[in-house]
């Protein structure tokens, strides 16, 4: 075992504070990786107060981690001291049932073990990425290509693929019209990757507040929602909407907005359910369907395309002692686009 410094929440809703983590041996399957940069997700807030669920404290989240490969177990063939890294929602699965064995891993049939706030195969309680180090086994760690800094790829890891994976899924591209819900942490990236892939992206937004800077990263159009002219000037355009949004909103006019056969795909996940009339669905043959992050291969292919394509998240980095700060603007939606802290001011 090996101690670590780290920031965690000792009960639900309470500030997080500096503390030490125990983390295991190196296994013979096991890397060590020394964690650079490690994001705030909107998940992370969820979490620690205990919205989605109780957890075990203190808890320490984070689950968007870059670093470099500090050690390897004798077994390790995929990656090599040096290696720059990155860890993402999971850390382990059966690898054995049917969805693991397909590549979604993330689906796992015994149920996916998280990055933080889960039970790992071990019987321990995984602790995430706002520490200086992580254990993690060889097949849950991908390679970060240079062609990204570690800063703006860790928020690869959760919000990329989270966007991507629906994105690839329902094959955003040349010839698609994709409408983004929200330009925040997640939907900036989608904004980024839709357009990347060759699609025409709109962006769908309460106001009108961030336009230029939603115009800036990639979209063609910007419409507020708060207009109801919006959804009738819109009314059966798109093949694809992407919600990211962690907030309740009207699915039935978001769903109007589809064309025949479109989809409207949530990846944000509020806490209170949120209602949809079937006949929004019966019209037009519309889908409406969930996507949770992606497998292991796709979160690869994920960050591959990143590299190739120049994309990475816009970031604000912090300090260590700037995390309470940071989860209370993530609250009031004051930032753009995620914090990514700089863990060597853990030390």
């Amino acid at each position: 075992m090996r101690t670590v410094n780290a920031y965690a929440a000792p009960s639900a809703g309470a500030p997080l504070v500096p503390t030490t983590l125990e983390r295991r041996d190196l296994g013979a399957h096991d890397v060590l990786i020394e964690i650079k940069y490690a994001g705030i997700c909107h998940s992370d807030l969820h979490t620690v107060q205990g919205d989605w669920g109780p957890q075990q404290y203190p808890l320490t989240p984070g689950h968007e981690i870059a670093g470099i490969v500090t050690e390897v177990g004798a077994g390790v063939t995929r990656h090599a001291v040096g290696d720059r890294v990155g860890v993402g929602c999971m850390v382990n699965s059966c690898g054995e049932c049917a969805n693991c064995r397909a590549g979604d891993e993330q689906y796992c049939l015994d149920g996916a073990v998280m990055t933080y706030g889960a039970e790992d195969r071990d019987g321990t309680v995984t602790q995430g990425g706002y520490s200086t180090h992580v254990v993690v086994t060889e097949d849950f760690v991908l390679r970060i290509p240079e062609g990204i800094e570690l800063d703006v790829a860790a928020p690869l890891l959760c919000a990329g693929i989270t966007t991507f994976s629906p994105l690839n899924h329902w094959k955003a591209g040349p010839g698609k019209k994709v409408a983004v819900v929200g330009l925040g942490g997640l939907g900036h990236l989608g904004v980024k990757i839709a357009h990347a892939m060759g699609a025409e992206v709109t962006v769908l937004s309460q106001s009108l507040r961030k336009k230029e800077a939603g115009l800036a990263l990639g979209a063609d159009a910007y419409y507020a929602t708060s207009d109801p002219q919006t959804f009738e000037e819109l009314a059966g355009t798109f093949d694809l909407v992407l919600n990211t949004v962690s907030a309740k909103i009207d699915l039935d006019a978001h769903l109007s907005l589809l064309n025949v056969n479109g989809a409207m795909v949530n990846v944000g996940a509020p806490a209170e359910p949120l209602d949809v009339n079937v006949f929004s669905l019966l019209a037009n043959r519309r889908t409406f369907a969930g996507s949770m992050i992606g497998g292991i291969g796709e979160t690869q292919e994920m960050l591959d395309f990143c590299a190739e394509h120049g994309v990475g998240a816009e970031i604000e980095v912090i300090s260590a002692e700037q995390i309470n700060e940071a989860y209370e603007r993530v609250q009031n939606s004051d930032v753009r686009y995620r914090f990514v802290i700089d863990t060597a001011t853990l030390v």
